[in-house]
């Protein structure tokens, strides 16, 4: 067993304990995090520096940033969404973000421990430097916008609680609806722009690598699509005053349109962005 697979398993056990502590800790129903949240707070510190050991180990051994195939792009998605989430967690100090992203981590490092590890040449095409600058932009803004969607799934869970007067467990754990709009929209003052900047750095390398900056094929064009729908959303917020309910549902809206962009079209769909076009003859 190579080093970096070895270190990614050690990385997926400290996210699970981590996020079991997150949820134990949720579960008590304090309104502060106690001795478990702390706890799970710093074992997923642990498991963030692993991470970056195992991304590290992957890339000395590959030559090329990890994110040519399936394993390689979940892990390195998860990497992105446990440091913004780890951000966010500095200004917010709330354990139930955590049980909320850390089960998102560990489910796609989980989906990614099934997948194939080997690893190949990188297609000699797609060998340039705009390479980790357009994949790193891309990820970070797809782990913000994660955030942005836990944050809206956490605001209609509480709107209901409070229209219908029926209060669960988790409701004395969840922050006031104006913090959570709060979050929504810092996620989408810093997403958008990290995901317009992947979109140009895509085109730039597009450019050089295919002599074209704009193909329209199904990533290009869903990636798009996803921009299009955050815009609408940014454009609402600072001119109409979208607020709440419905720039949570966008938020909601935008990430599945992601998580499509993101892994619908790789397995999918046959294009230019594909894990096998990714690899090299």
């Amino acid at each position: 067993m190579s080093v970096n697979i070895l270190l990614f398993k050690i990385t997926l056990i400290f996210y699970s304990v981590a996020t079991v502590l997150y949820l134990v800790d949720v579960v008590r129903r304090k309104e502060k995090a106690g001795k478990t949240g702390k706890a799970a707070r710093w074992i997923l510190v642990g498991g963030f520096a692993l991470h970056c050991a195992t991304l590290l180990a992957r890339y000395l051994e590959a030559g090329y940033t990890p994110v040519a195939n399936l394993h390689e792009s979940l892990s390195f998605f998860a990497w992105t969404l446990v440091g913004i989430f780890l951000l966010f967690d500095i200004r917010y100090r709330m354990t139930v973000l955590g049980a909320f992203s850390c089960p998102l981590a560990v489910i796609l490092m989980l989906i990614g421990s099934t997948a194939p590890t080997a690893m190949k040449e990188l297609n000699p095409a797609l060998d340039s430097w705009w390479f980790p600058v357009h994949v790193t932009l891309a990820f970070l803004g797809n782990a913000v916008f994660t955030v942005a969607f836990v944050a809206g799934v956490m605001y209609l869970l509480q709107e209901r609680m409070l229209k219908s007067k029926k209060f669960s467990a988790l409701y004395y754990r969840l922050p006031p609806l104006d913090v959570l709009d709060s979050i929504n929209y810092k996620c989408l003052s810093f997403g958008f722009p990290l995901m317009t900047m992947g979109i140009i750095s895509g085109a730039v390398w597009a450019n050089s690598a295919w002599g074209g900056y704009w193909r329209w094929d199904p990533k290009e064009t869903w990636a798009l699509i996803t921009w299009f729908l955050y815009a609408a959303l940014l454009h609402g917020r600072l001119t109409v005053g979208w607020r709440g309910r419905r720039a949570a549902i966008f938020a909601i809206l935008g990430f599945l349109c992601l998580l499509f962009t993101f892994l619908g079209v790789n397995l999918l769909l046959s294009d230019l962005h594909s894990f096998k076009a990714m690899e090299g003859p």
